[in-house]
């Protein structure tokens, strides 16, 4: 028991050491994963688009 109060308490005195992101900063970076995210959705929903069109091209 002596092991687990100690680990808990050693994670509560890292967690303070954190530098949490303040609002805007949260926000932007929330921005920016939606953005990458939507790119690379577009990104691959077009390969995948040029590809199939290439296959079925090859096999009429």
């Amino acid at each position: 028991m002596q092991r687990v109060t100690s680990f808990l308490k050693e994670v509560v005195r890292e967690l303070k050491k954190v530098s949490w992101p303040n609002r805007k900063e949260l926000v932007n970076y929330t921005a920016v994963v939606l953005a990458t995210v939507a790119f690379f959705t577009v990104f691959f929903a077009v390969v995948d688009l040029g590809i199939s069109e290439l296959i079925r091209l090859v096999f009429e």
